[in-house]
């Protein structure tokens, strides 16, 4: 193999850039909900369709991602999926209708696709599998920091000029960076892999019989039932139901997600990084153990107020993101490289139809009947589900191979 740069720090730090762009976008829509719903005249359970919809569109898309990156560079696709819902996202300025405001998510949700499956893909060929936990908690940064950044950004820029506003943040710089992505190298497929290619890791046939990558699929999707939920509807609760100004709201849960983001994701690679070694489903029980703490520290949260609910809220977002690295890093390393790309495809589909693409319609349809905490409590029951299915399926981890660090070598700045 003739050596050859694929700079890897620079690919991940432009990969999590985008990638906290696209989650920026997603929660500016949460953050400016109730001025939308105002303008528009539209319920509870509309509002939550807009999500439902984009997830309905995001994971009907994901199973193509699989055979296009096994024919196409996966560089381009992710770099053609990253300008399409950019551009999708400036629409936002022609925005006047309800039906506009679903076409223009719906586009988002093609656009983002590409990237949520492939991303991943490209940084498992950078980075080995015993640093992975870490690399996705910097990655997965994207997650609670760019969706900080949608509350903070979209709540006091949406009170002050409108709720389109925010939305240009997002889109445009997410254009400059998928041209620069653009002009980076592409690593070869499994070039960082050293887990012996079982029958279950190398062929689609095998994937049925996976157990590693199902259970992480279904722990994974229960997850996302929860964080979608919450992630929507908890902006619009401290409003309606706790008395904070649009504003406040964003800023107070902006800030939350963005502390609980960096620390808990961070390290819960480390920790899972540490015990991979010494037991091969570390991954699976750090995300196990922090969702079945994670279920009755948002109940209390959301069945109290003040500086007691506020807490709550702090240590229970900490406790949910705790599993974001490790448990996708539990997934990357459960199957092979060469159906990497469709595993994910796959997974990608799992999770969005089993979680958000309708828990935050479920929790609207929900609030049109009860008060919102109670309609909440719901994510409560799928963190408990989550948390059973990851801590059956740390047994089915696989053993890591043999040591390829100087493989990586080939992979460097």
């Amino acid at each position: 193999m003739t050596s050859k740069s694929y700079f890897p720090r620079t690919a991940l730090i432009l990969l999590t850039g985008l990638n906290l762009l696209n989650y920026m976008d997603r929660s500016v829509l949460a953050a400016v909900q109730t001025q939308i719903q105002d303008e528009f005249h539209r319920s509870n359970a509309d509002m939550g369709l807009v999500t439902t919809v984009f997830f309905w569109c995001y994971m009907l898309v994901a199973p193509l991602m699989g055979p296009l990156a096994d024919r196409f560079s996966r560089k381009w696709i992710v770099v053609s999926g990253a300008v399409l819902w950019s551009l999708a996202t400036l629409l936002t300025a022609v925005t006047h209708s309800y039906s506009t405001l679903l076409f223009r998510h719906t586009i988002v949700g093609v656009g983002e696709a590409s990237f949520g499956i492939l991303a991943p893909t490209l940084i498992a060929d950078l980075f080995p599998e015993g640093k992975r936990g870490r690399i996705l908690g910097v990655f997965y940064l994207a997650i609670p920091v760019g969706t900080a950044l949608g509350y903070l950004i979209g709540g006091p820029i949406g009170e002050a000029h409108g709720w389109r506003t925010p939305f240009y943040l997002a889109g445009a710089p997410g254009l400059l960076l998928a041209l620069a992505i653009a002009f980076l190298p592409e690593p070869p497929r499994g070039i960082q892999d050293s887990i012996p290619e079982t029958a279950e890791r190398k062929s689609i046939g095998g994937l049925i019989r996976n157990k590693a990558f199902w259970t992480a699929t279904f722990g994974m999707a229960f997850m996302t039932f929860a964080l979608g939920g919450i992630a929507v509807w908890m902006p619009t609760f401290l409003v309606r139901e706790r008395g904070y100004s649009v504003a406040s709201a964003g800023t107070m849960f902006g800030l939350i997600l963005a502390f609980d983001g960096i620390v808990a994701s961070l390290l819960g690679g480390w920790i899972g990084d540490k015990l991979l070694p010494r037991f091969k489903g570390a991954y699976y029980l750090v995300s196990a153990i922090s969702l079945a703490l994670g279920v009755p520290t948002m109940a209390f949260a959301l069945h109290s107020s003040g500086r007691p609910m506020e807490i709550a809220i702090l240590f229970a977002g900490f406790l949910l993101l705790l599993n974001t690295s490790p448990l996708n890093a539990a997934l990357i390393n459960a199957v092979g490289p060469h159906i990497r790309a469709f595993a994910l495809a796959v997974n990608i589909f799992v999770i969005h139809l089993l979680g958000d693409a309708f828990s935050p319609w479920i929790i609207g349809r929900l609030a049109d009947r009860w008060p919102l905490h109670l309609a909440l409590s719901s994510t409560s029951i799928a963190l408990a589900l989550s948390a059973i299915i990851l801590f059956y399926g740390m047994r089915f981890a696989p053993r890591m191979g043999s040591d390829r660090e100087a493989v990586a070598g080939a992979v460097r700045e």
